[in-house]
């Protein structure tokens, strides 16, 4: 019996100290989510498209984002050239109420959007969006996320900021499409 529990130590130590030394950083390899992200990049990539994750932030008040923009109201969904390209679709908000924005914006500076929409449930809240740039054309999809436990939002209504990041736009004139499932809202902006 020993001779059983000596080999163990033998083998169990430098196991440890080498898995311990090289392992890799962060989270483990999942080959059906990773594999799914690896084919959505590269879907997106030869349609043309660059996708950039974009947080939101709740605020308390009025932000005083100055608007400006004209905004139109659009079919809800994807556009479909974007829906062919994904993979999985992402799960939008219902309704896209509201929308405050300006028309103009300057290439070296932030772009802020202030959006509220209707949740599909009470077990949802808006976490952030997507950002999706192909030419001229610019489409935002607010993603929505899982509120953990038994905890549930407090109104369907969410109000959100969305900041575009700074030298993210290229100069010219864009079409902004910001989308949700039944209804989705337009507007052209200008970047400088």
């Amino acid at each position: 019996m020993k001779w059983i529990v000596v080999a163990i130590l033998l083998m169990a130590v430098p196991y440890t100290i080498v898995t311990l030394r090289y392992r890799k950083e962060g989270p483990a390899f999942q080959p059906y989510e990773d594999m799914r992200n690896r084919a959505n990049v590269s879907r997106l990539l030869s349609a043309g498209y660059q996708r950039i994750t974009i947080p939101a932030q709740r605020p308390a008040g009025r932000t005083g984002i100055p608007g400006g923009a004209v905004f139109q109201n659009a079919p809800g969904g994807l556009p479909e050239e974007l829906r062919a390209t994904l993979v999985e679709t992402p799960r939008l908000p219902l309704e896209i109420t509201s929308v405050q924005a300006a028309a103009t914006a300057n290439n070296l500076s932030p772009y802020a959007i202030e959006l509220t929409c209707t949740l599909p449930d009470d077990r949802h809240q808006l976490g952030g969006a997507e950002l999706y740039l192909q030419g001229d054309t610019l489409v935002l999809t607010p993603t929505l996320e899982r509120v953990g436990g038994d905890l549930l939002t407090r109104a369907r209504q969410a109000a959100v900021l969305l900041t575009i990041p700074a030298g993210t736009l290229r100069r010219g004139t864009h079409r902004v499409i910001l989308t949700g499932e039944r209804s989705s809202r337009t507007w052209k902006l200008e970047v400088r």
